[in-house]
């Protein structure tokens, strides 16, 4: 006859549910790994709660520039259509020798 289960300890329940949080089970090559969970801030992933909270300052200044927002950009997008990114009537001409004292 096969031999009875035992219950838990509270130590052991303890150690169980700690892991649980800490941990998620997931199948890779149709076998079941413990991996450790994402980052939850205020019930959403990293990414996702930075995406929604930062400006785009500070995700330059953390060098997360993948991140910032493209319609905030303030440099001209030459793909856009008709759109150069180069001021074509521009009356400002400059005279480069002008400030040199060569002589």
């Amino acid at each position: 006859m096969a031999k009875p289960k035992r219950k838990l300890t509270a130590a052991e329940k303890r150690i169980r549910a700690e892991r649980k949080r800490n941990f998620m089970t997931i199948f890779i090559h149709g076998k079941q790994k413990r991996v450790p969970r994402p980052l939850l801030i205020d019930g959403l992933e990293l990414d996702e709660f930075l995406a929604n909270n930062a400006d785009p300052l500070w995700l330059h200044q953390n060098e997360m520039w993948e991140c910032i927002p493209s319609d905030e950009m303030p440099f001209p997008n030459p793909s856009e259509p008709g759109d150069t990114g180069i001021l074509e009537n521009s009356n400002v001409t400059h005279d480069w020798n002008a400030g040199s004292n060569a002589g």
